[in-house]
């Protein structure tokens, strides 16, 4: 048989196999690259309303899967290096799996954050959650407890058997007496949950009325909202102070 001009067999083959090896590498960068954003950066939400919607529709593309990693690039670093305008406030737990900034889907510079356990209160976080909207004019604080809060779990167990928590933990349990009075009155199926409910809302009901933010609550400039967030949905629910 002639066979001058054409390719060698084993050529063929080597070609053939590293073209299908670069196709399916290249497959595999694609199904692992991070989701292009091509949206142009969102003004500012300046009121309770649009902050709050756009921390609701954030946390839909958090329990989707579907992000958009807004603002996390060079740019609004540097940006926001210069000057910080945040549009809202979460107060929210120390448990690790409950991180404000991924599960509402918001880029640098967009957020307040404070965490402490169960969402407990004193004077240095009440002043920390009170410094943007009564310096910045900040619209929005959403406090945010969670489903299975070990926290909580520990202060209720503290608080039921009056055996204090070891060290500062005890000061937790402190500022969760009147959640757990609430509690000993109807502790529900699920005394533990039906305690961060009302951690909840007692710590949002308290800012709302605190005497600096309640004037700003009053004329509208701020919205209060008490949140719950699962940690097997990822969904967050509001409770109280909704603004929509």
């Amino acid at each position: 048989m002639h066979t001058a001009g054409l390719p060698d067999r084993r050529a063929v083959l080597a070609g053939g196999l590293a073209a299908a090896t670069a196709v399916a590498l290249s497959g595999c960068s694609a199904a692992r690259a991070p989701r292009a954003t091509t949206a142009a950066p969102q003004p500012r939400p300046a009121t309770p309303q649009a902050a709050f919607v756009r921390l609701m529709e954030g946390n839909k593309r958090w329990v989707s899967g579907n992000l958009d990693h807004p603002d996390r690039d060079p740019e609004r670093r540097e940006l926001v290096a210069e000057a910080q305008d945040p549009f809202g406030v979460v107060l929210s737990c120390i448990d690790s799996r409950v991180a404000p900034e991924l599960i509402f889907d918001t880029g640098l510079g967009d957020l307040y954050v404070l965490r402490t356990g169960g969402q407990a209160v004193g004077p240095v976080v009440t002043g920390s959650v009170e410094y943007g909207p009564m310096t910045g004019g900040t619209p929005l604080i959403v406090v945010l407890g969670h489903q299975r809060c070990g926290a909580v779990e520990a202060s209720y167990k503290a608080l039921k058997s009056g055996k204090p928590l070891p060290g500062n933990l005890q000061a937790i349990a402190k500022a969760m007496v009147p959640a757990y009075d609430l509690t000993v009155k109807n502790p529900g199926a699920d005394p533990v949950d039906t305690m961060t409910h009302h951690q909840i809302k007692v710590t949002a009901d308290d800012l709302r009325a605190n005497a600096d933010l309640g004037p700003l609550v009053k004329k509208g400039a701020l919205g209060v909202v008490g949140a719950y967030y699962s940690l097997v949905t990822g969904k967050v629910e509001a409770l109280s102070g909704s603004p929509v």
